[in-house]
């Protein structure tokens, strides 16, 4: 029987391929939870260098949440995140959760940044 660290490393790797072939040219979205915080960037195209990046742990975040691992914190990182975005040029990226589900922060994150102005 696989671990949860395990199926996420599977549905991790699955995503990637299918980013990989249909990502058109966009910048990738980079989403990474822990109990404690959550953080997301944007990587260039060819996913080497860092575009933008926001997390619980910056001081922007810190100012408005007093906690790092709930809803709260997430959206204010989306939100952010896609002030990030937008101040560089970038409107139109690929959402990747790192294998993580749709679900909660992640899904909270997500739809803060489409609010605020990203698109994917």
């Amino acid at each position: 029987m696989k671990t949860s660290g395990e199926l996420r490393e599977i549905r991790k790797r699955r995503q990637r391929y299918k980013i990989s072939r249909t990502s058109c040219g966009r910048c990738r979205l980079l989403v990474h939870r822990t109990n404690n915080n959550i953080y997301a960037q944007i990587l260039d195209v060819s996913g080497k260098s860092t575009v933008a990046h926001v997390s619980t742990l910056s001081k922007a975040v810190k100012e408005v949440v007093k906690n790092g691992g709930n809803k709260e914190a997430a959206a204010c990182v989306g939100k952010l995140i896609a002030k990030a975005a937008l101040d560089k040029g970038i409107k139109e990226v690929v959402f990747d959760r790192s294998g993580f589900l749709y679900h909660g922060r992640v899904q909270l994150l997500a739809e803060s940044a489409r609010e605020n102005g990203l698109v994917f």
